[in-house]
């Protein structure tokens, strides 16, 4: 049985694996977007969550845990002095995992782009609350507006000006059908 045993082996042993993730998110720190499998994606993404965090407390601990993590002073600076500040204010969500439509050639395993969701040097604007003043009023028994419907309209093109020249075929474009209102 597997109880308390959280995170996957990589068929590695301890240290192996905790040096591949570790160079994972040197990677990702530095490059802000990385490809990789989509196991190591969603598995990277347990160490550089919590690096950033520690990262917006920035004190001197903090420091040290980032450095205890990375192994590289000059990737913590970058990390406490670049990359924390854009996420200020921003409750977790700092990495996205996209997985690839195409698989790894030669053992076809399934791959994904783990990347920052915010890059360092990009303005952002502050993240806006919603009121539930701003939200419409909802009513009783309305009947939401199902998309328009495709119908198609004949349009003529024009030949006026033209001396003498061949006939034109009609062409044919489709125009959205408004939705029908809601009573």
């Amino acid at each position: 049985m597997r109880h308390s045993n959280a995170g996957k082996k990589f068929s590695r042993t301890p240290s192996h694996r905790k040096a591949l993730l570790r160079n994972l998110a040197k990677a990702l720190l530095s490059h802000g977007k990385i490809r990789t499998t989509e196991t190591k994606a969603k598995e990277l993404r347990g160490i550089v969550e919590p690096l950033i965090t520690l990262a917006l407390r920035n004190d001197l601990h903090a420091r040290r845990q980032a450095y205890r993590a990375l192994g590289s002073h000059s990737l913590v600076k970058r990390l406490f002095d670049e990359i924390a500040p854009v996420f200020a204010g921003v409750p977790g969500g700092y990495t996205r995992v996209v997985k690839l439509a195409q698989p790894r050639r030669g053992d076809s395993a399934s791959l994904a782009i783990i990347e920052l969701t915010r890059k360092p040097g990009e303005q952002h604007a502050p993240e806006e609350t919603k009121s539930k003043s701003a939200k419409p009023a909802k009513t009783v028994g309305a009947i939401e507006a199902a998309p328009p419907k495709a119908v198609e309209v004949e349009v003529e093109t024009s030949t006026e000006g033209e001396a003498e020249a061949p006939a034109k075929p009609k062409r044919t474009r489709k125009k959205a059908e408004p939705a029908p209102e809601a009573e």
